[in-house]
C-alpha cells in the first residue's frame, strides 16, 4: 500500500487510517450504540493485516474505553501501527463532556492516555477541540514533545486563524478536520493554508458518518439504537437525508463500474485532494475493513470527479456546502 508523509513528521502513513471513535461504544453523548470489544479487536487486527499502519483514537471516545481497546489489540505486537490520540475533551462523574486546555488538566489527560494505551510515548498527540486557551494548550503539548512523551503534535477542528495563533509557539504537524462530499468547508481556506505550511491533513468522516456508505436507509436510520448520536444529527434529518441518499446512489453507480462500493468511492473522492495525507475511516468489524480497504488504492478518473461535481452542483446546492 502506498504511503504519504504526514506534514513535518517522519511518519509515512497509509491512505486510510483506522478510526476508533465507534469502538468506544455507548454511554456517552457521541456514542454509536453498543459495541463488542472482541469484534473491535478483530477489526484492528484485520486492518493491520491488510496494511493499514495508523490508528486514530481519542481519550473521550467511550470516555477512555476506545484507548483501552486499542491497547488490548496491539499488546505484544512487534511492529505495531502508529497510534494517534487526542486531548482537551474531559468528562465528570455525570459523564458530561467539556473542553479544557489548561496545562494541569492536559498533564492529567496525557498521563491517563499513556496508562490506558499502555505505552511510554504517543506518536501523535492532538488537541481535540479549540477554546479560548489554545495558546496555553499548545505550549503544553510542545512541552510534552520536548519531554519525549509524545513524538509529534497536531490539532483537530481548528480554523486558519487559530492555527496561525499557535504556530508562533511550535510547528503544527497535522490537522484533523471533517471532510466529505457533504462537508467541504475546508476546501476554501484551510486546505490551501495547510499545503502552504506543510501541515498534514487527516480528514475524518469521509463517508459522512455512514450516510455515503450505500448501506444507510431510512429504515436502518429508524432502527439505530437510541444512544447512537446520528439519530439527532442534521445530516440524518430531512431534507438533508434524502439528498445524501441520492448522492450515495450516484456513488453506487460509479463504484459499480469498478467493482467498488459507494463508501470506497466517497473515500477515494477525499483522497483525490493533494493536501489530504490520509482519511480516517471508522471500522467496527473485520468484515467492514475488508469491504472498504480497496479505497486505499482506488482512484477516480477526472471524468468521474466531474460527474460527481455536476451532480453536486445541480442537486445539492441547498446543503450550503
Amino acid at each position: 500500500m502506498q504511503t504519504k508523509q504526514l506534514g513535518n513528521s517522519e511518519f509515512n502513513i497509509t491512505p486510510i487510517g483506522f478510526g476508533a471513535w465507534a469502538i468506544g461504544g455507548s454511554g456517552w453523548a457521541y456514542g454509536w450504540g453498543s459495541q463488542d470489544d472482541t469484534e473491535s479487536i478483530e477489526a484492528i487486527h484485520r486492518a493491520i493485516d491488510l496494511g493499514i499502519n495508523w490508528i486514530d483514537t481519542a481519550a473521550v471516545y467511550g470516555l477512555g474505553h476506545s484507548e483501552e481497546v486499542v491497547a488490548r489489540a496491539l499488546k505484544g505486537m512487534s511492529n505495531p501501527p502508529y497510534v494517534f490520540t487526542k486531548c482537551s475533551q474531559v468528562w465528570n462523574d455525570r459523564r458530561e463532556v467539556s473542553t479544557i486546555l489548561k496545562a494541569d488538566s492536559l498533564r492529567r489527560e496525557l498521563e491517563a492516555s499513556l496508562r490506558r494505551l499502555q505505552t511510554d510515548v504517543i506518536d501523535l498527540y492532538q488537541i481535540h477541540a479549540p477554546n479560548a486557551d489554545i495558546e496555553e494548550g499548545w505550549a503544553t503539548l510542545a512541552e510534552f514533545q520536548k519531554e519525549g512523551k509524545v513524538r509529534y503534535i497536531g490539532v483537530s477542528n481548528f480554523n486558519v486563524e487559530q492555527m496561525r495563533r499557535i504556530q508562533k509557539t511550535a510547528p503544527i504537524t497535522s490537522l484533523q478536520p471533517p471532510y466529505s462530499l457533504l462537508d467541504r468547508n475546508i476546501e476554501r481556506e484551510i486546505l490551501p493554508f495547510c499545503q502552504q505550511e506543510n501541515i498534514g491533513v487527516i480528514g475524518y468522516s469521509p463517508m459522512a458518518s455512514g450516510l455515503l456508505t450505500g448501506k444507510m436507509t431510512r429504515e436502518r436510520l429508524q432502527n439505530l439504537p437510541d444512544d447512537d448520536w446520528r439519530r439527532h444529527n442534521p445530516k440524518f434529518q430531512e431534507p438533508n437525508l434524502s439528498r445524501g441518499l441520492e448522492l450515495a446512489e450516484l456513488l453506487r453507480q460509479i463504484g459499480a463500474r469498478h467493482g467498488r462500493s459507494p463508501g470506497e468511492v466517497a473515500i477515494a473522492w477525499t483522497l483525490r485532494h493533494p493536501a489530504i495525507a490520509g482519511a480516517i475511516v471508522g471500522f467496527r468489524s473485520a468484515k467492514q475493513v475488508e469491504e472498504i480497504i480497496g479505497a486505499a488504492e482506488f482512484r477516480l478518473s477526472e471524468n468521474e470527479i466531474d460527474e460527481i461535481e455536476t451532480f453536486f452542483s445541480q442537486r445539492l446546492q441547498q446543503l450550503g456546502v
